[in-house]
């Protein structure tokens, strides 16, 4: 009886393999969309490096997601978007033109977009999620990611009537997205950043509530242990006698104080001051 061969053992990747190899995958691609979404080339490139170190220092969560690829995007084009990129000096330079005029006219339609509506077209036209999909990794419903669509769409035809077929929109959101590749860091190189940052946001945890407490601690010393009442405003008195000078003693007083200051020592002992 001839035996069965065993079947392979699948091949058991590191995290840091499993992770080399997620980036690999999708990195290169990943800059590209986000360029698309932006027009900026060096927050693509921040963006992604961004996700992934975040998908890094969270790998047991990411490493058992359904869809660990879709996570890191998520979290790119989350970071892509925030509206604090506005304020940075980098961010507000011209950015170089692309080469091609149909290139540049189709990524200035794509900026004038709100970023929703930008993001809805990327994710269905550009990387080819269905319209669920869609909706759950744009944060919104259904009919909210179709309405955003149309309405992208729309406003390309409206600039661009050679684009108003959804299938030559989809073929060139991909040559456009082919034709401006930007480098991307190695995989060592995030993980090794990503490590940093965990650490420094840490440290900075660490010192902040460090501060916290002796903030708090030298409140509750320093701080009034019963309640002390606010002193009053002063009022004016009224009916007090004016003050007068002093006038020159009459007979019967001089004669008082020459008594009391020659029997001062002559008196009750509770009056007379001891000396120590």
């Amino acid at each position: 009886m001839t035996p069965i061969p065993a079947s392979p053992q699948p091949l058991e990747l590191t995290p840091a393999q499993a992770f080399d190899a997620l980036y690999a995958f999708c990195a290169p691609a990943l800059v590209r969309q986000t360029f698309l979404l932006t027009g900026r080339r060096e927050l693509a490139r921040e963006s992604v490096e961004r996700a992934f170190q975040l998908a890094w220092q969270r790998w047991p969560e990411v490493a058992v997601d359904r869809d660990p690829a879709g996570w890191v995007r998520a979290t790119a084009y989350e970071y892509a978007l925030s509206p604090w990129h506005r304020f940075r000096p980098s961010v507000r330079r011209r950015e170089p033109p692309l080469a091609d005029r149909r290139d540049r006219e189709l990524m200035n339609v794509l900026l004038e977009l709100p970023p929703s509506y930008r993001r809805a077209l990327l994710l269905y036209d550009g990387v080819g999620l269905d319209l669920p999909e869609t909706a759950a990794e744009a944060e919104a419903s259904t009919p909210a990611a179709a309405h955003r669509l149309l309405h992208a769409r729309e406003a390309i035809a409206a600039r661009l009537p050679e684009l108003a077929d959804p299938t030559a929109l989809n073929r060139r959101l991909v040559e456009l997205a082919s034709t401006d590749r930007q480098p991307a860091p190695r995989p060592p190189t995030v993980r090794r950043r990503g490590e940093r940052s965990a650490r420094f946001w840490t440290r900075a945890a660490i010192a902040f509530t460090a501060a916290l407490i002796g903030t708090t601690a030298l409140a509750l010393r320093t701080a009034p242990t019963h309640y002390e009442p606010p002193v009053p405003p002063g009022a004016v008195v009224q009916g007090v006698p004016p003050r007068v000078a002093r006038g020159a003693l009459s007979a019967p007083e001089a004669q008082l104080r020459a008594k009391l200051r020659a029997e001062t020592a002559h008196g009750p002992e509770r009056l007379v001051p001891q000396l120590s």
